[in-house]
């Protein structure tokens, strides 16, 4: 089969979407559920509507997602049925191994723990209710949304942004309290972050 084949676009459960990656931040993926909760029935139909899931088709014709991995564990935790899946590339004809390596190349796969450490391919979960939780990832979220950096088009921005707060910060037992973010604020406004993607200056 051709990989240059379009296909259009797919419902299909988010139980069975395959993640591009091992972990996610639990705790964006719960207030993503408790924004789902305040949703009427027609919010809900437009939100899912206008978030369609960017997929590839891996062997054996499983669908993976290379974005929106938080939306989508929400979802599946909302037990909604179905969602969009808009098919980028058609890979489902590689060997498992030449898929991953190719996945990777076009920044579609990101094969690293919550420890920030590199891991075999064999080692991203089949089910997105597998994925790890990352707390720096959240936390690199909510400096994000806080104003600290500004949001990047480069893919993996934000574990990035996750890897530097892993090696300058703690977070005991997985929490972000009030001191924690505000040092992580501080540390984005640094010379020390200019290097990340979305670093927007020092401040003062």
């Amino acid at each position: 089969m051709s990989a240059t084949v379009r296909h259009p676009l797919l419902s299909v459960a988010p139980a069975k979407l395959r993640p591009t990656q091992l972990t996610v931040g639990k705790a964006e993926v719960a207030a993503k559920r408790a924004q789902w909760k305040e949703l009427g029935k027609k919010k809900r139909k437009e939100l899912l509507e206008s978030h369609w899931f960017p997929g590839v088709l891996g062997p054996k014709h499983q669908v993976y997602i290379v974005d929106h991995h938080h939306l989508g564990l929400a979802l599946q935790e909302e037990r909604v049925k179905s969602v969009p899946v808009m098919i980028q590339r058609d890979f489902s004809w590689l060997a498992p191994d030449v898929f991953w390596r190719t996945m990777e190349f076009n920044r579609w796969a990101h094969p690293y723990d919550q420890h920030g450490a590199r891991v075999d391919y064999t080692a991203i979960p089949a089910s997105l209710a597998d994925m790890a939780d990352d707390p720096y990832r959240t936390l690199a979220a909510r400096v994000r949304m806080a104003g600290g950096c500004a949001k990047d088009a480069v893919p993996y921005a934000e574990f990035l942004w996750a890897d530097f707060y892993r090696r300058h910060l703690k977070l005991p037992g997985g929490k972000i309290g009030a001191k924690a973010m505000q040092q992580a604020l501080l540390l984005a406004h640094s010379q020390d972050t200019a290097y990340l993607p979305g670093w927007s200056g020092t401040i003062g």
